[in-house]
């Protein structure tokens, strides 16, 4: 049986994303981040870094949402396309753009903006960080943007888990009121239209990520 620990994030719905699109049974530990779940001797047991999500899958307790993915395609559905098949150009791509998506719109953008303005009590309010972050995110998510305007998809001719990647942190963007062009909402309103999206957030935001 697989497990999923967490929920109500963005990086939690990567992977409870994924497992939909796969179709795979597992059960959600459906904790939020800041809860206290996640300092318990039970969680931090699994994750030493007290960060959701994480998975387990028999012996395997793996974290880090874009690790978990890959994963999961590699291990489960390697002929979906999901994630594409190892030593291609295809993979090579995929890779490029889930460090792109991790990197520079979720860890140093997106993040940012959460430390410094949502979580100021514990990070300390940075308002000129804050401004200096979105304006990163328009410039990098302009290069999605222009591979968008020439390609219904990120890797290929179809929908894959870098879809997926990208697609999480618009969500991201729109709920901290940051301002879309027309090509990538065009495209976040088409990609949400999969019914794994729609039954994963269902789940995954049915619980409150805490203070």
């Amino acid at each position: 049986m697989l497990t999923v620990w967490g929920g109500a994030t963005s990086r939690t719905m990567r992977v409870h994303w994924m497992l939909h699109e796969l179709g795979l049974d597992y059960e959600p530990k459906l904790i939020g981040s800041r809860t206290g779940a996640t300092t318990t001797a039970e969680f931090l047991a699994l994750n030493p870094k007290g960060k959701i999500p994480v998975l387990v899958d028999d012996t395997l307790e793996l974290t880090e949402s874009v690790a978990i993915v890959t994963y999961l395609g590699d291990r489960y559905a390697p002929e979906s396309g999901l994630i594409p098949a190892p030593y291609t150009v295809e993979r090579a791509r995929y890779n490029e753009w889930a460090c792109f998506v991790q990197m520079e719109l979720d860890a140093h953008t997106l993040y940012v903006m959460r430390k410094h303005r949502d979580l100021a009590a514990e990070y300390g309010a940075a308002p000129a960080a804050v401004d200096t972050a979105i304006a990163g995110f328009h410039r990098q998510v302009g290069v999605a943007e222009r591979h968008l305007r020439e390609h219904q998809h990120l890797v290929g001719e179809s929908f894959s888990a870098a879809d997926l990647l990208l697609v999480t942190c618009l969500d991201w963007a729109v709920a901290y009121e940051i301002e879309l062009t027309q090509p990538l909402l065009q495209y976040r309103s088409r990609i949400r239209k999969r019914p794994a999206y729609r039954a994963a957030a269902e789940l995954n935001f049915s619980i409150s990520p805490g203070a």
